[in-house]
């Protein structure tokens, strides 16, 4: 998740995520010259350094909320309101996990203007590219 609300969510398999998870998922959709910022799971480190991408680290666990713009904020309130709403399902199956995180990027960042674009999205169709 940016700072201007860009997001990117998919997932990585069961567990906390590895480096190697990050590789396919996430390396990707980076720009090779983004500033990746998260919190101190060793995971992260590993990836940025294999990825030759530059990475700050935000030691959460410790009391460090903010460190000068460093912070992970944006990215664990985004999280905040996935649990939230995906709260009121009362449990979700794991295979059925990246429809919840498509519905909830379309609605989290308003992205659905339109009827026809809020049909495609309840049969699964997310495009984010799309300008509707």
């Amino acid at each position: 998740r940016d700072r201007t609300g860009g997001t990117i969510d998919c997932v990585t398999g069961r567990g906390k995520v590895t480096a190697a998870q990050l590789r396919r998922h996430l390396l990707p959709v980076l720009d090779r010259d983004v500033l990746l910022v998260t919190d101190a799971y060793p995971a992260y480190r590993s990836f940025a350094l294999g990825a030759g991408i530059s990475h700050e680290a935000v030691n959460v666990s410790s009391g460090e909320r903010v460190r000068g713009a460093v912070h992970v904020q944006n990215v664990n309130a985004y999280h905040r309101r996935f649990r939230q709403w995906l709260a009121r399902f009362n449990g979700v199956a794991s295979r059925y996990l990246p429809n919840y995180l498509g519905w909830q990027w379309a609605l989290d960042g308003r992205r659905i203007k339109t009827a026809e674009r809020l049909l495609s999205a309840a049969l699964g169709v997310f495009s984010r590219a799309s300008p509707h």
